[in-house]
């Protein structure tokens, strides 16, 4: 028996690994697969990686080639989220910001530098044309923490992936002022170096297990239902979501990890680019 540790946002998107850990699939190919959740989201996960915490993560694109690039010893082995993440911006209920214009000199709310609500501000503001040096942050660390600062007023605008703050958007808690979605494919699998050299082929089992159980997600009957009732979203959000999001089982190809590095690299977000091998590893 293989004992492998991986980690993920407490997020819909992450339902069929919950799924497969459930219906016992890795436990009938000898590997024993240890779930945590990350409410801290990318940031968290690349400081686990580097932490030896978790052998293997689904983790923002960006944020894990940025952290490689800065010394995580992981690669990317697959895309996970084929489709772009929808990351709202919000600001609190009772905030005078009307328009993302309102935003170009207040402070973001990120769960920590090198997240990706920190780089998905780069982002935006690059979108906006502001001077993305002139940025402020507030760290928060994770969504309760953007509530009570954005309530506070410690922070002005918080971006976070569209349908897990909706409920807080029905609530009154915060208000969208507008979405920014991510121009890439928005999760992938990485793992780290050390179990990729030592347990590659139970890393592909893994892989194996997973596409297996994505490939047919949104088959399974009453899907939906299921995620409404165990993310607590309604299901007509749930439904909306379902129909904009696509797994994969590709591997990230060269071409597209060249196009993620020139506009991190545009954003200053890195200061130098790697190679596809030092970034991909192919199973």
């Amino acid at each position: 028996m293989t004992t492998l540790k991986i980690g993920g946002v407490p997020e819909h998107f992450n339902l069929p690994w919950h799924l497969s850990i459930e219906n016992k699939s890795f436990l009938d190919q000898n590997i024993k697969l240890e779930w945590t959740d990350f409410p801290g989201g990318t940031g968290a996960m690349c400081e686990a990686l580097r932490n030896e915490e978790i052998d293997i993560a689904i983790i923002l694109t960006e944020g894990i080639i940025k952290d490689i690039i800065a010394g995580n010893p992981s690669k990317i082995v697959q895309i996970y989220i084929e489709t772009p993440l929808i990351w709202g911006i919000h600001v609190s209920a009772a905030s005078p910001y009307k328009y993302i214009s309102d935003l170009e000199h207040a402070k973001a709310a990120i769960s920590r530098y090198g997240s990706g609500s920190h780089l998905m501000a780069y982002v935006n503001a690059k979108n906006q044309e502001w001077n993305t040096d002139t940025l402020q942050f507030e760290v928060i660390k994770n969504l309760d923490g953007a509530v009570d600062a954005l309530t506070k007023g410690t922070a002005d605008y918080f971006m976070w992936e569209h349908f897990t703050t909706k409920p807080l958007v029905d609530q009154g808690v915060f208000r969208r002022i507008d979405d920014c979605p991510t121009p890439w494919p928005c999760f992938v699998i990485a793992v780290r170096d050390e179990i990729l050299q030592h347990d590659g082929d139970t890393i592909k089992n893994v892989l194996d297990i997973i596409n297996n159980c994505s490939l047919n997600f949104k088959n399974i009957p009453e899907i939906d239902r299921t995620l409404s009732e165990t993310y607590h979203q309604k299901l007509t959000d749930i439904q909306k979501w379902l129909a904009i999001t696509e797994w994969s089982q590709s591997i990230l190809e060269e071409q597209t990890i060249a196009e993620i590095q020139e506009q991190l690299y545009a954003l200053n977000i890195i200061d130098k680019k790697y190679t596809y091998k030092d970034l991909v590893y192919k199973m």
